[in-house]
């Protein structure tokens, strides 16, 4: 379902999970990954999320020619059985549409950048698909376009704020705003984009100054500026948000 190829790395070729199903199945370890790379696929194949409600591990020994890989494949904890479904752990990690995108644009930037060691930021951004594109500028307040604080639009991994109403939010609440790096991003985006929450961009800004700003309040060694009264720093348009009530 979500594409006729898997992820696979390297390493697992000597990791000791697969050394250790060799030895209790009494193959090859080449073997051995020769037959997870089938369990994987089917599952990525036949499934959305790795979880096989209606599948047996009969079927699956089967699929494989190995009567108890999947046996062996719970012992080293890369299969799990609950009220007889079996699924794969931290499946999203390394199949489904989601990993594979990650996967691919990760491969895109690298790329790029060898090819074009010189290149500036604004390259590598279009080396990028536009709907994968990731941040690649630590400064939250890079030139883009502008964006309407009323339009709604659902959490994606790919967001980033508006400088303008960021700017705007951050200075209201006395947040500075080199708190806003990649990193924090990264966690805000990774914390909302799964539960599929559809907010308008002002209110995603709000949230992610609160998100900021709360971190801070819970650090004993760092403490948030005092809050700037509205001013002409503010921009007015912004600044109407606020007082309508955006974000809250």
């Amino acid at each position: 379902m979500a594409g006729d190829w898997i992820k696979f790395e390297l390493t697992t070729l000597d990791k000791p999970e697969v050394c250790q199903i060799a030895d209790l199945a009494d193959i090859d370890p080449d073997a051995v990954v020769g037959k997870l790379m089938r369990v994987w696929g089917w599952f990525d194949q036949q499934t959305e999320n790795g979880n096989a409600p209606s599948v047996s591990k009969k079927l699956l020994d089967r699929l494989v020619g190995v009567t108890g890989f999947c046996e062996h494949m719970k012992s080293v904890a890369w299969m799990i059985e609950s009220d007889g479904v079996i699924s794969l752990p931290h499946f999203d990690r390394h199949n489904g549409k989601t990993a594979k995108n990650r996967l691919l644009t990760a491969k895109r930037v690298a790329n790029h950048k060898a090819s074009n060691a010189k290149g500036n930021a604004s390259n590598v951004s279009g080396a990028l698909p536009k709907e994968e594109k990731r941040r690649e500028d630590q400064n939250p307040l890079s030139a883009r376009e502008s964006v309407d604080p009323r339009m709604p639009r659902e959490m994606t991994l790919s967001w980033v704020p508006e400088p303008k109403i960021l700017k705007t939010y951050a200075l209201h609440q006395g947040v500075s705003l080199d708190l806003f790096t990649d990193q924090v991003l990264s966690a805000f985006t990774g914390h909302y984009e799964p539960k599929g929450q559809v907010n308008t961009e002002a209110e995603w800004v709000s949230m992610l100054v609160k998100w900021v700003r709360n971190d801070l309040n819970r650090s004993s060694n760092v403490k948030p500026f005092a809050p700037r009264q509205a001013s002409q720093d503010f921009d007015d348009d912004a600044t109407d948000w606020i007082e309508q009530g955006a974000g809250q």
